[in-house]
C-alpha cells in the first residue's frame, strides 16, 4: 500500500491515541500501587496501636521485632505474646481503624491455646449487615502462641473503587480508540469506493472516446460528399449526428477533467484578468451555444482586475450562466452584479429559472448531484458543472453560495478575497 499523506495522518493519530492510553494505563497502575501502599500503611499503623494498647494493659514491654505479619493481601496476623480479652480487642480494633479512617469491613479471630485452634471473634460491617464468617480463611500459625488475625474481605474491591475515576477515564480513552479505528475503517472504505468510482469513470469515458472519434471523423467526411450535400434530408441528419457527437465529446472531456483533478490541488496560472472583458466573452459564447433569445445583463460597479487563472475562471462563469439558461422555462434572464464588502468583491448571478427545492439546495455543489424535478428531467448534463465551480473557487480560496430568489430562480454568489482584485 502506498504510504501517502492520508495514511500518514491516520498512523500518527493512531499512535497518539495508543500513546495516551499506554500512559493512562501506566498512571492507573501507579495509582493502584499507591492506593494499595496507603491502605496497607493504615492497617499497619492501626494494628501497631492496638498491640501497644494490649501490651500497656498487660504492663509488658513491646517486642523489638515487628509483631505484625502480612500473610496475604487482605490477611494479617498480630503477635501479642500474652493473653488478652476478646471484647477488649474488638474495641481497640474499631477505635484504631476509625482513627486512621480505615472504612472497611473486617473480621477477626483469636488463637485459643486450650483448643489449639483459631476461634472466631466477630464480623464488623460498616453498614451493619450481618455477614457470614469465613472459618476456613483463618489458619493456625505454628510459630506463635498468643496472637490474633484480622481479615479484610473487601480490600481488593476497595482498591478499585478508590481509583474509579482512573478507570472511567481509561474506559473513555478505549472508547475513543474504538471510535477512531471504526471511523478510519469507514474513511478507508469510502476512499476505496471513491477510487473505484474514479477508475470506472476514467475507463468508461476513455472507452467512449475511441468510437466517438471514429464517428466524428466518418461523419465529417461523409458530410462533404456530393450525395449528402445534394440531399437536404441526409445533410440534415448528418449535421445532427455531428452536433450530437460533438456535444457528447464535450461531456466526456468534462467528466475526464473533473475525475483527473478531483484528488489533487491544481497548480493555478494566475494572471490579472479583466472581469468585464471575460464576462462579455462568456456572454457571447452562451448566446452562440443556445441559439435562442437570452438576456444577459452585466452591471459591474467598475472595471475589476481579478488575480485568477483565466482558463478556470472562464469555465466557472460559463457553467453558472449555462445552468441559468438550461433551467429556465421562459425567456432566460441573467442579471450579473458586483458589490464590495469588508471581505472583498462579491459577484452575483441572478436568474429567473425554476429555482431549487430547499431540501436540495445544500447539495447542488456535490459531484453528480442533480435535482429530481418533473420539469427538468430532460435537461442534459451529468451534475458536475457546479461541482467544478466549487472546486475552482476552493483552489482560489474563494467562497461560492447559492440561494433561492423570493420570486423566481436562484442567485449564485462568488466571494473574491480583497487582496485578489484591484
Amino acid at each position: 500500500m502506498k504510504f501517502n499523506r492520508f495514511n500518514t495522518i491516520i498512523f500518527i493519530g493512531f499512535l497518539a491515541i495508543v500513546g495516551v492510553i499506554v500512559m493512562q494505563l501506566f498512571l492507573l497502575n501507579q495509582a493502584y500501587i499507591f492506593e494499595k501502599r496507603d491502605m496497607e500503611d493504615k492497617i499497619h499503623f492501626a494494628l501497631q496501636d492496638v498491640v501497644e494498647k494490649i501490651y500497656r494493659d498487660n504492663k509488658s514491654e513491646l517486642p523489638i521485632t515487628n509483631p505484625i505479619k502480612k500473610i496475604s493481601e487482605n490477611y494479617f496476623i498480630v503477635n501479642v505474646n500474652d493473653v488478652f480479652e476478646n471484647q477488649i480487642l474488638e474495641k481497640y480494633l474499631k477505635v484504631e481503624f476509625e482513627k486512621v479512617k480505615l472504612e472497611l469491613d473486617f473480621e477477626y479471630a483469636i488463637y485459643d491455646c486450650s483448643s489449639d485452634e483459631m476461634v472466631y471473634g466477630n464480623y464488623i460491617s460498616l453498614d451493619g449487615k450481618s455477614e457470614k464468617f469465613c472459618k476456613d480463611c483463618f489458619l493456625k500459625n505454628n510459630d506463635l502462641t498468643y496472637y490474633f488475625a484480622v481479615r479484610f474481605p473487601n480490600l481488593k474491591q476497595t482498591y478499585f473503587k478508590s481509583i474509579s475515576q482512573y478507570w472511567i477515564f481509561t474506559g473513555v480513552l478505549f472508547l475513543v480508540l474504538i471510535i477512531y479505528v471504526y471511523s478510519v475503517f469507514l474513511m478507508l472504505q469510502q476512499k476505496r469506493y471513491t477510487d473505484l468510482q474514479k477508475d470506472f469513470i476514467n475507463n468508461m469515458t476513455h472507452e467512449f472516446k475511441t468510437p466517438l472519434a471514429s464517428i466524428l471523423i466518418a461523419s465529417n467526411y461523409a458530410n462533404t460528399q456530393k450525395e449528402i450535400l445534394e440531399n437536404p434530408r441526409l445533410s440534415k441528419y448528418m449535421q445532427i449526428i455531428i452536433n450530437q457527437s460533438n456535444k457528447l465529446n464535450q461531456h466526456i472531456e468534462k467528466i475526464l477533467y473533473v475525475a483527473k483533478t478531483e484528488s489533487k490541488q491544481i497548480l493555478l496560472d494566475k494572471t490579472k484578468v479583466n472581469l468585464t472583458t471575460l464576462l462579455e466573452l462568456v456572454k457571447e459564447n452562451i448566446l452562440l451555444k443556445h441559439q435562442k433569445e437570452v438576456l444577459i445583463d452585466i452591471q459591474l460597479e467598475r472595471d475589476y482586475l481579478v488575480q485568477a487563472d483565466e482558463f478556470h475562471f472562464y469555465n466557472i462563469l460559463y457553467n453558472i450562466m449555462d445552468n441559468a439558461v438550461k433551467y429556465s422555462v421562459q425567456k432566460p434572464i441573467i442579471h450579473i452584479q458586483s458589490n464590495e464588502n469588508e471581505k472583498g468583491l462579491v459577484l452575483k448571478f441572478s436568474d429567473n429559472g425554476v429555482g431549487i427545492p430547499p431540501n436540495d439546495l445544500p447539495f447542488i455543489f456535490d459531484k453528480f448531484y442533480r435535482v429530481a424535478r418533473a420539469d427538468n428531467k430532460d435537461i442534459e448534463g451529468f451534475g458536475i458543472g457546479l461541482s467544478y465551480v466549487k472546486r475552482v473557487c476552493e483552489w482560489h480560496k474563494w467562497k461560492v453560495i447559492a440561494v433561492n430568489n423570493k420570486d423566481l430562480g436562484i442567485t449564485v454568489s462568488i466571494q473574491i478575497n480583497k487582496k485578489e482584485y484591484e
